[in-house]
C-alpha cells in the first residue's frame, strides 16, 4: 500500500513514520508533503495513492483548500490537533480522525477501519467511491431541529422538511417544503457541518440548499451555473466556475 504524509512537522512526521514501522500492515511512503501548494503540484503530476495521511493546519493555510483544487479519490486519515473539524473531515474522503499526539492504537484502529472497509462485501475492485460510501453510513447527521416559533413554543422541523437556507440581513433562514420560512439559530457553516452532505450542498457563501430543491439549473457566464428553485427566491443562486466541478459530482451521486 502505497501512501503520503501531509505534514509540516517533523516530529509529527517521524512520530508517525515510527508508528506505522509497527503496524502488520505494509505501507510505503512514497513522499512527504509540508504545504498546500505542495500537495496540489504533487497530485497533478503523480498517481493517487492508496492513503493519505493529512494534518489540517498546515504552514500556508487550512488543509481543506486542496480538495478544492485537486480530486483526491483515496481514503484519508486526518491527524491534527483540532477536534472541532471532525464532521468537515468527513465530507472529504476521511475514514478516521486521529489527534495529536498520535497513540499506536489509535492509528491501529484506524488502520483497522481501512482493512474492513476493503474487506466489505460491497468493495470488490479499487474503487475508492465505494469505500468512502460504506463508511458514510457510520455516520450521524443532525436530521431534526427545535427552532423558535411564535409565542412561547418551539417548532419540530425533520431536515426533510427543509428546502434551503440562506442569510438575510445578517440572520440565517429556512424555507420549509410548505413554502414558510423560519429563523435559525445556527450558522450557515455549523449548518454545513450538522447536515448530511449527500442531501444539502453549499453553493456559495448565501445559501445551503437541499438537492430535492432544485427545479433545473441554467448555464451561466464565465463557465458558472445559475439554480433554479422549486420555490421562488429573490434572486439568482450562482455557483461559481470553481465549485461547478464539486456541484457536478454531488448532483449526480458522485461523491
Amino acid at each position: 500500500m502505497k501512501a503520503i504524509i501531509i505534514e509540516d512537522e517533523k516530529a509529527a512526521v517521524r512520530n508517525l513514520r515510527a508508528l506505522l514501522l509497527e503496524e502488520t500492515i505494509e505501507i510505503e511512503i512514497v513522499a512527504v508533503l509540508d504545504s498546500i501548494v505542495e500537495t496540489i503540484n504533487w497530485f497533478c503530476k503523480y498517481p493517487v495513492p492508496d492513503l493519505v495521511f493529512l494534518d489540517i493546519h498546515l504552514a500556508d493555510g487550512s488543509a481543506f483548500e486542496i480538495f478544492e483544487h485537486v480530486k483526491v479519490n483515496c481514503p484519508v486519515i486526518f491527524t491534527t490537533a483540532y477536534d472541532e473539524y471532525a464532521l468537515r473531515a468527513f465530507k472529504v474522503n476521511s475514514i478516521d480522525y486521529l489527534l495529536k499526539p498520535i497513540g499506536a492504537e489509535d492509528l491501529r484502529n484506524a488502520l483497522d477501519k481501512l482493512k474492513r472497509l476493503y474487506t466489505s462485501p460491497l468493495y470488490n475492485e479499487p474503487d475508492y467511491i465505494t469505500l468512502i460510501r460504506a463508511l458514510r453510513k457510520e455516520e450521524n447527521y443532525k436530521t431534526h431541529f427545535l427552532i423558535p416559533a411564535k409565542g412561547d413554543k418551539l417548532l419540530p422541523v425533520s431536515a426533510d422538511m427543509i428546502l434551503y437556507f440562506h442569510i438575510d440581513e445578517g440572520v440565517v433562514k429556512a424555507v420549509l417544503t410548505d413554502g414558510k420560512e423560519y429563523l435559525f439559530p445556527q450558522t450557515l457553516d455549523e449548518l454545513s457541518e450538522c447536515l448530511n452532505p449527500v442531501q444539502f450542498f453549499r453553493v456559495n457563501r448565501q445559501y445551503l440548499i437541499a438537492r430535492k430543491a432544485i427545479a433545473d439549473i441554467d448555464l451561466w457566464f464565465n463557465g458558472r451555473l445559475s439554480l433554479n428553485l422549486k420555490v421562488s427566491v429573490a434572486e439568482k443562486i450562482l455557483v461559481s466556475k470553481a465549485r461547478v466541478p464539486e456541484f457536478k459530482d454531488w448532483f449526480t451521486g458522485g461523491m
